[in-house]
């Protein structure tokens, strides 16, 4: 994400050789602080998700394998966090190669979580609402898929990502060419997060009337689930999707100022994105479960209510 590889590497160009100490800020302590939070809660989740598959023997084959992508790409940008936190606090240590591949296997593995999350989305409407199966979509066919659209996106991520020198300290940094390919990096980023937001949506307000129509099966916890994956999403995504549009503004309109306090709140608000990751093994693992109940009952009662009308065709033709 934007500037959260803005990290310093600790350096001392003087002659004395002597390291001087790392100059914490606020930004830093912050974005630190909720980078330690989503690594220690965010492992564990995704880990244990992976082991204990909660409810998957009730799920198709395509959600089984949506559900462990999900986790397991959420699992590979936490498990990077160690070493953005330590570079927060302590400096960077590595070259430039390891600052391009990292930065690229965080931007690369978000990618593939949104693709995935989205994906769900778009599998459950199909299922829960239309009552389409999509046993025609292979699963390892949609991760390759996903994964090759992820991989793709954040090449930008390969690009702009570079050392730069600022007194006495090297940054691990982006560094656009022009302001062109700066604006055009923030827009790519903030429009697919708008269009991934905008699916799941859709996705879940039609599910969610879904439900509440039912005249046999409504849950208020369902309800609540299907709200609060949209509410986690909204919130730790558009602050920094906000600070994007303002960059862009920023860039645009020449404003240093606009500019310099979206520089200081970035890594911040970037950090605050990975929580989604902490959250999404808790919200998809219960609202699968809730889901697969939900679709048995309907088919239950779709089955129950063809077999009552086929009694009632049979009594009137027997008339």
């Amino acid at each position: 994400m934007e500037q959260l590889t803005s990290t310093a590497v600790n350096a001392n160009f003087s002659t004395a050789g002597h390291l001087t100490p790392h100059p914490w800020n606020t930004s830093d302590l912050v974005t630190a602080a909720v980078l330690s939070i989503c690594f220690l809660l965010g492992v564990s989740g995704n880990i244990a998700v992976l082991i204990l598959k909660p409810n998957w023997q009730n799920m198709s084959s395509l959600s089984q394998s949506l559900m462990m992508n999900l986790a397991i790409s959420d699992l590979l940008s936490l498990l990077t966090l160690p070493l953005w936190i330590y570079a927060y606090l302590f400096g960077w240590k590595f070259d430039l190669v390891p600052c391009k591949l990292l930065a690229y296997a965080v931007y690369c593995s978000i990618y593939a979580s949104l693709l995935t999350v989205s994906g769900l989305n778009i599998q459950r409407y199909l299922v829960v609402v239309c009552q389409r199966r999509c046993q025609q979509v292979k699963g390892r066919t949609l991760l390759f898929m996903l994964w090759l659209v992820a991989s793709i996106l954040a090449i930008p991520a390969l690009v702009v990502e570079n050392l730069q020198k600022k007194q006495q300290w090297i940054s691990c940094q982006a560094q656009y060419s022009s302001d062109a390919q700066w604006v055009a990096v923030l827009l790519t980023e903030t429009v697919f997060g708008f269009i991934c937001f905008i699916l799941m949506a859709f996705s879940y307000v039609c599910l969610q009337r879904r439900v509440n129509q039912s005249a046999f099966f409504n849950n208020p916890q369902t309800t609540r689930l299907l709200t609060s994956i949209i509410v986690s999403f909204f919130v730790l995504w558009a602050p920094y999707h906000l600070i994007n549009v303002l960059g862009v503004a920023a860039i645009c309109l020449k404003n240093n100022n606009l500019l310099n306090f979206c520089h200081e709140t970035w890594s911040i608000f970037g950090a605050v994105t990975f929580i989604n990751s902490c959250l999404n093994p808790l919200l998809y693992a219960f609202t699968s479960r809730k889901m697969c109940s939900f679709c048995r009952k309907t088919e239950e009662l779709q089955q129950r209510f063809k077999n009552f009308q086929t009694e009632i065709s049979t009594i009137t033709e027997t008339r």
